[in-house]
């Protein structure tokens, strides 16, 4: 894994850790500096890598390397992909598609049978019990910082998130069947989805 450390970094080994047995390809969506997709790719998997944004992209495939990851520039609501991925992957992107029910359907459409879906996001904070995680977030964010430094990415960012912890959630439960949903610190929510098969 990297050597990098910020909010979204922190969650890189959840997604390794949900790659099924037998995993060959991953889609790595809205990839940004590149480094879950180099993560997946260093894990073994032959690994796509989709942003919009085409500048961060080639500086990403700059530092990371274009021989085991396929870079490309599109949006992956209408991208053409030509396949199904064993493991589809987002981190900190789902909040900059307007509609989120469906690019959760597009991104479980783009999961293979038996293959997993790992979205974590970021969402806004309307009840106590969001304030009081982003108290805990503050105090992880602090320590974490200090131990491992905190990297400043140069993808855009969305901020605001359009969206509350409440609305994501009852996205995720009328979308993706049985996935897991979990609110987290550092002001982020995880879903785990497994296509069947």
């Amino acid at each position: 894994m990297t050597g990098h450390w910020n909010h979204d970094t922190h969650f890189h080994p959840r997604v390794l850790a949900a790659i099924p047995e037998g995993a060959r390809t991953a889609l790595d969506v809205g990839a940004g500096n590149g480094l879950l997709a180099r993560d997946l790719a260093d894990a073994g998997l032959e690994v796509t890598a989709i942003d919009l944004d085409g500048t961060v992209l080639d500086a990403a495939r700059a530092e990371h390397g274009s021989t085991d990851v396929e870079w490309v520039v599109g949006d992956v609501m209408t991208a053409d992909l030509g396949q199904r991925f064993d493991v589809v992957a987002s981190i900190a992107t789902v909040h900059h598609l307007p509609d989120l029910p469906a690019a959760l359907a597009r991104l479980a459409d783009l999961t293979a049978p038996g293959g997993v879906l790992v979205v974590v996001g970021l969402a806004e904070s309307t009840r106590v019990r969001d304030h009081l995680l982003g108290l805990v977030g503050v105090v992880q964010h602090r320590w974490y910082s200090w131990r491992r430094g905190f990297w400043e990415h140069s993808a855009p960012t969305c901020w605001p998130p359009p969206h509350s912890y409440p609305e994501v959630e009852q996205a995720v439960r009328a979308v993706l069947m049985g996935a897991e949903y979990r609110q987290h610190p550092l002001w982020r929510y995880s879903v785990t989805w497994r296509c069947p098969r």
